[in-house]
């Protein structure tokens, strides 16, 4: 079993690591405060090939394989967490599409997104149906040779800054099947948004989002009619396992601050890391870190391998956050009153990864997707 990266992966890390470094870390805390995405951002992302991962050459893509995907959203987070959402989005947006649409929908939807000129969003969430998105009550009532939708969506991440968004609404009745994936012009004068105001991840715009009719076509539907909750479904089975990097890249920046300031920090005459009961939960955390990353890795290898990442990368969605944001902690009580204070990163990066502890799917959704993997449908809850 190979545990490496190739030269070539290991040469677009150093670049990520250079580009957050110069281009993102600078700029986390104030656009936290801010709570704004900056308009130049999804430009830089795209001029590093960030927003176009997942999406084939043809279409102007890096045609990237999973693990490299995964690599990328663990070094754009470690610089900035935030910013890792609009990588998140493009390539769970480009795998929706690239399971269902045509090749006319393609070519009219992916290079904009390669480019960052689009921002996407996931558009999946309810204020009533959360975990049990196959009961969403968004509706597609019929107009036409299209649409109309008419509903609600909540705690859409991007939502106030993207242009389209995959939309899942009913078109047929009750239950998974009934599902249908849209594409959306955000811009719609029939869409109005409202920003939420959270406790972390400021920075990316979370919204509730109303839609008082807007209108979608034939040429807007992705997939046939009743296909949406499976295409999204197959798509989280991938992106669980990005959002488990996402959050580890984090927890090994905190970890890697904590260790520095253990080796400069002195108390009682000696640097604080001589002392077991500061080292040893670093250790620990380090090497759960370490653990929780091969897990991630292995879903995406499978994925890359044709073969089902269901089980990994819904560990991975379950441990990685509540992991992270352990590790964080952690980090934090090691700076001691030095990590209270908002000149010091680790509190708002604590706050951030909270978030994924939520977000695209609670540990509970993870661990029953692994229960009925483990004991089979029929023996488990």
């Amino acid at each position: 079993m190979d545990f490496g990266f190739t030269d070539e992966q290991e040469a677009f890390r150093a670049a990520l690591r250079e580009f957050g470094a110069k281009e993102l870390a600078p700029h986390y805390r104030a656009d936290d405060v801010a709570a704004r995405m900056r308009p130049e951002l999804p430009a830089a992302m795209a001029g590093m090939g960030l927003t176009g991962l997942r999406i084939p050459e043809r279409f102007g893509g890096q045609d990237a394989d999973a693990v490299t995907t995964g690599l990328a959203a663990e070094e754009i987070s470690r610089a900035d967490f935030n910013s890792c959402y609009l990588l998140l989005n493009s390539a769970l947006v480009a795998e929706i599409l690239l399971a269902g649409a045509t090749e006319e929908q393609l070519s009219r939807w992916l290079p904009p997104l390669a480019r960052g000129e689009t921002v996407p969003a996931l558009v999946l969430t309810e204020p009533d149906r959360g975990s049990d998105a196959a009961h969403l009550g968004l509706r597609a009532e019929p107009d036409g040779d299209g649409w109309r939708l008419v509903g609600e969506k909540t705690s859409i991440s991007l939502g106030m800054y993207a242009h389209v968004g995959a939309v899942f609404a009913r078109t047929g009745p009750e239950g998974a099947r009934g599902v249908s994936a849209f594409m959306v012009d955000m811009t719609d004068p029939a869409l109005s948004r409202t920003a939420l105001d959270d406790l972390g991840s400021r920075a990316i715009g979370r919204a509730s989002l109303y839609f008082d009719g807007v209108r979608v076509g034939p040429e807007d539907m992705v997939g046939e009619a009743g296909e949406g909750f499976r295409a999204v479904m197959r798509g989280f089975d991938y992106s669980r396992a990005v959002i488990g990097l996402m959050c580890l890249g984090v927890a090994s920046a905190a970890l890697d601050d904590a260790l520095d300031y253990a080796r400069e920090r002195e108390a009682f005459g000696q640097p604080i890391g001589r002392f077991q009961g500061l080292a040893f939960p670093l250790v620990e955390f380090a090497t759960q870190v370490r653990a929780a990353r091969h897990l991630c890795y292995e879903a995406l290898s499978l994925k890359d391998s044709g073969k089902d990442p269901a089980v990994p990368a819904n560990m991975a969605k379950w441990w990685a956050p509540k992991l992270s944001v352990d590790a964080v902690h952690q980090a934090l009580l090691t700076f001691g009153h030095a990590g209270w204070s908002t000149d010091n990163p680790v509190g708002q990066r604590l706050r951030d990864v909270i978030g994924l502890e939520i977000g695209d799917g609670t540990a509970q959704i993870a661990k029953l997707v692994v229960a009925r993997h483990l004991l089979g449908r029929e023996y488990a809850p």
